[in-house]
C-alpha cells in the first residue's frame, strides 16, 4: 500500500522498497530522514514548477544522494557526490533500468551541490537539488504551505539537523580534502579545521608551467 505524506505518494514498488531498505541499512536516522525529506520537498517544489519526474527514479536519486557520507559507500579518492551517484547507477543497472535513465539519476546526485546547472536539466536531476536546497538551506520554503511543511517534518523529524548535517559532511570529507576543491564543500572543512588550507584557483593558474 502506498504511503502518502503532504499529498506526495511514496511509490509502492519493489525498486522503491529495496532502495529504502538499502539506505535504511547504511545511513543513520539523520541522513535517512534528510533523504526522505529531499524526495518530499523536491516533489512539492516540482508541483509548483510544473516538473513531473519519474517517481521511482527521482526517489532513488533523493535517497542515494548522500550515500557517499556513509561508512559503506565513502571513498577517499573522489567527491562524496560521485560515491552516491555511482552507487545509484549500479543499483539501477542491477534492476534492469535503462542506461539513459540510470545516467539521469547519476547526474542528479553528482550535481546536487553544483548550483545553477541542475535546473536546466531533466526533472529527476533538477528536483534532487531543489529538495536538498529546501532541506539544507531553506530555499523556496515560501512556495510551500505551513501544513505541508509541518506534515513533512512530522513524518521525518529534523532533530538537531543543522549541526548534524554539518558534522556528517565533515566526517565524510575530512579524509579526502583535495576532492573539495572547486566546490562549496571546502567551506565545511574550513569550518571544522582552522589549519585547513584551500586550494587557490588563481595560484594554480600562476603556477602553470606553460609559457604565457
Amino acid at each position: 500500500m502506498s504511503e502518502e505524506i503532504a499529498g506526495i505518494v511514496i511509490p509502492d514498488t519493489e525498486l522503491v522498497r529495496e532502495a529504502t531498505e538499502l539506505v535504511r541499512d547504511v545511513a543513520d536516522d539523520l541522513l535517512f530522514n534528510h533523504s526522505r525529506r529531499v524526495y518530499l520537498w523536491g516533489s512539492l517544489q516540482g508541483s509548483r514548477r510544473g516538473l513531473v519526474p519519474d517517481p521511482e527514479l527521482f526517489y532513488v536519486g533523493a535517497m542515494f544522494h548522500d550515500l557517499g557520507l556513509t561508512e559503506k559507500y565513502c571513498s577517499t579518492d573522489q567527491r562524496f557526490e560521485l560515491d552516491g551517484a555511482d552507487a545509484a547507477q549500479a543499483f539501477l543497472r542491477a534492476h534492469g533500468i535503462s542506461e539513459h535513465d540510470a545516467r539521469n539519476v547519476w547526474l542528479g546526485i553528482a550535481l546536487h551541490t553544483t548550483p545553477g546547472i541542475p535546473d536546466r536539466l531533466g526533472p529527476e536531476i533538477a528536483l534532487v537539488t531543489a529538495g536538498v536546497e529546501t532541506d539544507v538551506l531553506g530555499l523556496n520554503l515560501d512556495a510551500l504551505s505551513s501544513a505541508e511543511i509541518q506534515e513533512v517534518i512530522a513524518a521525518h523529524p529534523r532533530v538537531d539537523f543543522k549541526a548534524g548535517i554539518l558534522q556528517a559532511f565533515h566526517d565524510g570529507m575530512k579524509n579526502r580534502p583535495d576532492t573539495t576543491f572547486g566546490t562549496m564543500n571546502d567551506d565545511v572543512l574550513a569550518h571544522f579545521d582552522p589549519t585547513f588550507k584551500r586550494t587557490d584557483f588563481v595560484s594554480l593558474i600562476d603556477a602553470n608551467a606553460l609559457p604565457g
